[in-house]
C-alpha cells in the first residue's frame, strides 16, 4: 500500500523500521513512566505500603548478600482475599526455583491469616509467568485488553505503538 501510494521504493522499505522504533520508543516511554511511578508510591514506602496495614506483608530473596527476588502481599477485609503484588526475580536467577517459593510465601500467609482466596493480576507476556502461577494452583480467570499502566497519558500514538493484556488469577484457598 505504502508503494502505490508514495511510489516510492526507499519509504516503502524504510516504513518498516520507522514503525519498529516507534514501538521501541512508546514501549519503553510507557514502561519507564511506569517505573518511575512505582518508585514514587508504594515501592518508595516499602514499610507504610506493605508492612504496617494489617494483612499485608513484604518479603525479600536473598542469595550470597543479594537481594535476588522480592514478593508483597495485601490483604482486602472486603472481600477476604489478599493479593500477590510486584513479584519480581532478578533475571540472572530466573528458572532456580525462587519465584515459586515467593508464591508459596504467599500462599502461606493467606492461609495462617484464614484468607479464602488469593488474587494477582499480570501484563507478563512470557509464559513461563503464567506457567508458574498455575503450577502454584491459580486458575486464570479473565483478561482485559488494552489495559492502561499506571502513569499511562493513553494518548492515540501510545495506544498505537504500545498494548498490554492484564490477565488476572485467582486461587480459592477456602469457601466462604
Amino acid at each position: 500500500i505504502c508503494f502505490v501510494v508514495t511510489k516510492s521504493f526507499l519509504l516503502t522499505c524504510c516504513l518498516p523500521f520507522f514503525l519498529m522504533g516507534m514501538r521501541y520508543y512508546f514501549s519503553r516511554k510507557v514502561i519507564l513512566h511506569y517505573l518511575d511511578c512505582a518508585l514514587h508510591t508504594d515501592m518508595s514506602d516499602i514499610e507504610q505500603y506493605y508492612m504496617k496495614p494489617p494483612g499485608s506483608c513484604f518479603w525479600v530473596a536473598v542469595l550470597d548478600g543479594n537481594v535476588v527476588g522480592i514478593v508483597a502481599a495485601r490483604g482486602n477485609e472486603e472481600d477476604n482475599t489478599v493479593e500477590l503484588l510486584r513479584m519480581s526475580v532478578d533475571s540472572n536467577y530466573r528458572g532456580k526455583g525462587i519465584a515459586k517459593a515467593l508464591g508459596r510465601k504467599v500462599l502461606e500467609f493467606a492461609m495462617l491469616n484464614n484468607y479464602s482466596s488469593v488474587v494477582l493480576g499480570t501484563t507478563a507476556v512470557k509464559m513461563a509467568a503464567h506457567k508458574l502461577y498455575e503450577s502454584l494452583g491459580f486458575k486464570h480467570v479473565g483478561v482485559v485488553e488494552h489495559y492502561a499502566l499506571p502513569g499511562m497519558t493513553r494518548s492515540l500514538l501510545e495506544r498505537m505503538f504500545f498494548q498490554l493484556r492484564y490477565h488476572r488469577y485467582r486461587l480459592q484457598l477456602r469457601e466462604e
